[in-house]
């Protein structure tokens, strides 16, 4: 229990409570897939919501049953009554960040970009803040700020509504034939899964720029706290993985990264492969820079990215964890594939093959 992160729980009801209605056909807010998902980081130990609960009868009785500590907001006019929510809800979890300090995370749950100020303040004490929010009525600039943000709609147990169904308008029969049946015309009920391609890129961009900031190991956990700094909501699950581990396995199987066992089981060390895809891609840029230079002449690094597609398509130095097409072409100097240059009266990097 001693490695445990304790957290406590602030829910905004009325933003949750109204953004689920709005948004998933009229239907109610449910509070469990928010503490399932809050069981699996670590031990709740407060759990309070904030609303006018006269408005929330029976959600009041749900919210009990879970253990929820609900504190009344008296009604006021207009938005008075908001903002009076608003700020004892700041207030108590600043007061609590004080008083607690066992309390390594704080779970914010509004879409409201008011409580923006709120969560930086709470990771300035060093506590960790996870915010969770409707994605259609979640602020833009409240995610970024959270260490991670995790969108209401995608929570394991929510059952969110397909998009309507959009009915065409029948052709207008003929006295001779019957009626013909209206045609439904249904939208896709679930969204394609993300680009995993895009997110190797994403990755490989992240293993390497840890390996060249830190002299120690990149391990799974490490890798996926940078994700998440970078990206709050970021969430495996989205492309179609039920865990990390089981991502990072799918990129290994294709010589994206390279797993080895780590300093804790479940947490292996991910590294970006040192030969292999690497020694190919450093073997096309010589290639095609020995058919380009005439002559003993040198190739320009301007356009030269474009002749590799043509020979490879599926090129990508960011793939291979360079940053830039530059940044690749002076890893294949370093690694004797090409001589690099730089020439002023051209304006720019020369490349020729390297010489035996």
């Amino acid at each position: 229990m001693d490695h445990e992160d304790r957290i406590a729980l602030f829910l905004d009801y009325e933003n949750l409570a109204l953004g689920v209605r709005d948004h998933h056909g009229g239907r109610p807010f449910d509070f469990r897939p928010i503490a399932d998902a809050l069981a699996e980081r670590g031990r709740v130990v407060v759990r309070r919501a904030y609303a006018d609960w006269s408005y929330f009868d029976e959600d009041r009785r749900m919210l009990t049953r879970s253990h929820v500590e609900l504190i009344e907001i008296p009604q006021r006019m207009g938005a008075s009554r908001k903002n009076a929510a608003d700020i004892k809800m700041a207030v108590d979890a600043v007061e609590l960040a004080f008083e607690r300090g066992y309390i390594s995370t704080f779970v914010i749950c509004t879409g409201d970009s008011d409580f923006t100020p709120l969560v930086h303040k709470l990771r300035e004490l060093n506590k960790r803040v996870i915010g969770v929010g409707v994605e259609k009525s979640t602020s833009a600039l409240l995610p970024p700020a959270c260490d991670e943000f995790l969108y209401y709609d995608r929570l394991e147990g929510v059952d969110v509504p397909p998009p309507a169904a959009r009915r065409s308008r029948p052709a207008r029969p003929s006295p001779a034939e019957p009626a013909p049946e209206p045609v439904v015309e249904t939208a896709a009920e679930e969204e394609p899964a993300r680009d995993v391609d895009t997110l190797a890129v994403q990755l490989v961009q992240t293993v390497a720029g840890m390996q060249g900031s830190s002299s120690g190991d990149v391990t799974a956990s490490a890798l996926k706290r940078a994700l998440l700094r970078k990206d709050p909501t970021f969430s495996e699950s989205d492309y179609g993985f039920r865990t990390f581990g089981e991502l990072l396995r799918h990129l290994a199987a294709h010589n994206v990264v390279e797993l080895a066992a780590g300093p804790a089981k479940g947490d292996p060390e991910v590294s970006l492969p040192e030969r292999g895809d690497r020694e190919v891609a450093f073997g096309l840029l010589r290639s095609v820079v020995v058919d380009l230079a005439t002559d003993g002449g040198a190739v320009a690094l301007s356009g030269l990215k474009d002749q590799l597609r043509r020979a490879r398509p599926d090129f990508s130095e960011k793939k291979l964890g360079y940053r830039s097409f530059l940044q690749f072409c002076k890893a294949a100097a370093t690694g004797g594939a090409v001589e690099l240059r730089w020439s002023p009266d051209d304006g720019d990097y020369l490349l020729t093959p390297q010489t035996p």
